[in-house]
């Protein structure tokens, strides 16, 4: 028996499914931007003079990187209105499955980032640390004025390219039942009895785009290479 494949459903779908790409979209942005924020602050730690305060980051990093992420979602998910429930005493307290996944993306990516941040502050000659001293500056003004800009447009096609591998990750949060661009085709699929054509269009939407911003990455790792 052959399977008579249906597409009937997906352009009735196509809002429901703009609705839910707009929550991985979302989700995908400020995970980035918080991500990259902390990952920095644990980069710096990591590299920093302090012996305490860098293995609390290597610590936290290898944590984070020797977990599954689903399972750091489900962390959040299910524990965080207990811990809610014990700070604020409202037995009623939650943050929802968005907020659970958005913590979850930036404390999880935040330790990759690290990492590649960090190797892009070390990528920058010592050089021109010594020379931003020399004039004048302070610690903290070298790195935001003279090594952070060097370091992130050594790393910007690492760092796209782990915001690539997230955005394939924020699929995950299905299993929490959070209407993303995967979860809303699930549920157009279940409703009408075609889940295969809807699974295929989701992975050829992922597909696409994916492989643009891959070769977006690949162009601009040719442009700092040059």
């Amino acid at each position: 028996m052959t399977y008579e494949f249906d597409w009937s459903s997906i352009p009735g779908a196509m809002p429901f499914l703009l609705k839910g790409m707009g929550v991985t979209l979302l989700l995908l942005v400020l995970a980035v931007a918080a991500g990259m924020v902390w990952g920095t602050l644990l980069a710096l730690a990591r590299l920093s003079g302090v012996a305490g305060l860098s293995a609390a980051a290597a610590t936290y990093v290898n944590l984070f990187r020797s977990v599954p992420l689903i399972l750091v979602i489900f962390w959040f998910y299910f524990l965080a209105p207990f811990m809610l429930k014990a700070i604020t005493g409202n037995p009623g307290a939650a943050i929802g499955p968005f907020y659970s996944a958005l913590i979850a993306f930036t404390l999880f990516e935040a330790a990759y980032y690290c990492e590649i941040i960090r190797a892009g502050i070390q990528s920058v000659p010592r050089g021109q640390v010594s020379a931003a001293y020399a004039l004048g500056m302070t610690y903290s003004q070298a790195m935001r004025l003279v090594i952070l800009p060097q370091a992130f447009r050594n790393m910007l096609p690492l760092l796209l390219t782990q915001s690539i591998i997230l955005f394939q990750d924020t699929s995950l949060v299905y299993v929490i039942s959070l209407s993303d661009f995967l979860g809303a085709a699930s549920k157009v699929g279940q409703r009408d009895g075609r889940l295969v054509e809807m699974y295929l269009f989701a992975a050829a939407v992922y597909f696409v785009l994916c492989f643009g911003a891959s070769r977006l990455v690949g162009h601009l790792h040719k442009g700092t290479s040059d």
